[in-house]
């Protein structure tokens, strides 16, 4: 099939109404086969009534294959219109005893009703359904909730009445064009949106509801400007001498935006802030807050000096929650319990941070040979910025030229998280654990792979998918909220001990089972006294927590350090949590 419509094509006529128009809202995308030289309307070709869809739908046209097309098209040549009284009429009434036939737009003309749906029957101006209407006491006229244009609310084949709304009217032509721009998932009722009887009804009367996402779904860069963010102060008294939508990022002169709203905006200076990282309410948000009764006022605080932070510090830092009213002990139990439904939505953080990146490159050079020894010397570079935005150039150490090639910034971060998927630092086949690497432990290469996981979310890169639903509950939550389960532990030997502990059926059997793996239960801490079968399980999850979680505490926790991996991980990866979780699932 040739999409591209040339000049010779528009001029070709429609092999079964012999009519060379091209208007898809009447007729249909018209298509030609230019190894057959033939071409139809596609909803002549829906319609005709001795034809069948046989092939796939990259077959023929639609699905219709040519030599059925041609056969139709032999078919109705016997047959004439009763509209125009030519040959070629494919569509014939499906009423018992009627045998009027006639060509697609003739049928249109005539006000024929095409269904759409089911066997895609027509029928004729006699036999066509209709709208039964109550009696009703309208005087007036009521406007087309689609154009507005007054109509009279008399159903009648151009005017339609909503099944679900007595008080909603359309022009004919007005539901098609609609329903070919919203197509069948946004097809609906203007009044009350219902969406299925609605369509069931318009079905019936004639309406065709494309199989397609709606045309501004489709449109490129469509919510572009949902991107946009506010950039103006409107405090009361604003003491930029630039003016209100000045903006100077990190300085005193940087516009904050309200932390509730987001639609009303400050000047640091002009709210007397000192860091970017503040809580800032705007006047209206404030007021609804602090006279609900539910809230105290949170105290501002100063993080430390953004220009001495790097973008995993300064900018992935949160600011103190507004808490309920209690004892200063039971908030600090408070906050460590329900942390994470206090912090704003991942996706505005990114989104924020995204902003913040500013817009002079920084190249980073490649070798695509050893991209993860390529990639640890240019980030550990004391040029590099990860707050400036990333260029790749691909370099050749063989090449004694020195000559570097153009390369993709998404690429790159995905064949690093490639390479990392398959690292030692983690374990398992699908779903990856960390693992015990004392030379990786040593060279401290758990807190660049960290940072090497942030700048990949921050900076537009994949995600790690590859994380174990334990390993994503480890790093969001806290080991010590979390539970591992038995695919997590990929050490054969161990899994054969927890499997032979957990199947013991009385007591005699677990003693039995502990007693062949005293010593290893006795290493690892987690030998105990059973006195009920029951406790097999406190045993088996005490093992699984060691082997999964306690065994590898040294990448998770390095001290004062705050390992990059388990601190932007631990605060900020919420936003993936669906997709991680569906595919573990």
């Amino acid at each position: 099939m040739n999409e591209n419509k040339s000049d010779d094509s528009r001029n070709l006529a429609c092999v079964f109404c012999r009519k060379n128009d091209d208007c898809p809202n009447k007729y249909g995308e018209k298509k030609t086969n230019e190894k057959w030289k033939l071409t139809v309307h596609y909803y002549c070709l829906l319609m005709s009534s001795g034809i069948w869809q046989r092939g796939k739908e990259e077959e023929g046209v639609y699905g219709f294959l040519i030599e059925d097309i041609r056969k139709e098209v032999n078919r109705a040549s016997k047959l004439k219109c009763c509209i125009c009284k030519k040959n070629g009429a494919s569509i014939g009434c499906v009423a018992p005893r009627c045998k009027r036939s006639y060509h697609y737009p003739c049928g249109l003309q005539r006000e024929c009703i095409f269904q759409f749906t089911g066997n895609f029957e027509s029928f004729c101006w006699n036999h066509r359904p209709v709208q039964i209407i109550p009696p009703n006491n309208y005087r007036d006229s009521l406007p087309c909730t689609i154009c507005l244009e007054f109509i009279e609310p008399i159903p009648t084949y151009n005017i339609l009445r909503s099944p679900c709304c007595k008080n909603a009217w359309f022009h004919r032509d007005c539901l098609q064009v609609q329903a070919i721009n919203a197509g069948v998932f946004f097809f609906r009722c203007t009044i009350c949106n219902n969406s299925d009887i609605f369509q069931q009804e318009m079905l019936r009367m004639g309406i065709h509801i494309p199989e397609k996402d709606a045309s501004w779904e489709l449109e490129e860069n469509a919510y572009q400007e949902l991107l946009q963010h506010y950039e103006r102060c409107d405090v009361r008294r604003c003491r930029c001498k630039e003016g209100r939508e000045y903006n100077a990022p990190n300085s005193k002169w940087e516009i904050k935006r309200c932390q509730c709203c987001g639609s009303s905006g400050t000047h640091l200076a002009c709210s007397s802030l000192r860091s970017w990282e503040q809580n800032w309410e705007c006047l209206e948000c404030r007021s609804i807050i602090y006279n609900s009764g539910d809230f105290q006022k949170a105290k501002k605080h100063a993080l430390p000096n953004s220009n001495s932070m790097g973008i995993n510090d300064c900018l992935l830092e949160e600011s103190s929650p507004k808490l309920l009213k209690q004892s200063p002990g039971a908030q600090s139990k408070d906050l460590l319990r329900q942390g994470s439904k206090f912090r704003r939505e991942i996706s505005t953080i990114l989104i924020e941070i995204g902003f913040q990146i500013k817009k002079k490159p920084k190249k980073l050079y490649i070798n695509k040979a050893n991209i993860w020894n390529s990639a640890l010397d240019g980030l550990k570079n004391q040029n590099f910025n990860p707050s400036f935005t990333i260029e790749v150039a691909y370099i050749n150490e063989n090449d004694k030229f020195g000559r570097e090639h153009p390369g993709s910034k998404q690429e790159f971060l995905s064949l690093l998280m490639q390479h990392l998927e398959n690292s030692s630092l983690f374990e398992g086949s699908l779903s990856k654990n960390l693992s015990l690497n004392s030379q990786a432990l040593k060279e401290n290469l758990y807190y660049e792979a960290g940072k090497m996981l942030a700048i990949s979310l921050v900076h537009g890169g994949p995600s790690p998918g590859f994380f174990s639903k334990t390993l994503f509950n480890c790093l969001a939550y806290g080991p010590e909220n979390t539970q591992p389960i038995l695919d997590d532990v990929s050490d054969f030997d161990v899994v054969q001990v927890i499997i032979r502990i957990n199947t013991a059926t009385n007591m005699d059997d677990l003693n039995s089972a502990i007693n062949e793996c005293y010593n290893y239960l006795k290493l690892i801490g987690c030998l105990k006294v059973t006195r009920t079968l029951s406790d097999k399980y406190h045993l088996v999850n005490d093992i699984l927590f060691y082997h999964v979680i306690k065994r590898v505490q040294a990448p998770f926790e390095r001290g004062e350090e705050k390992m990059a991996l388990d601190r932007f991980m631990r605060d900020k990866y919420q936003h993936f949590k669906a997709s991680t979780e569906r595919r573990n699932l």
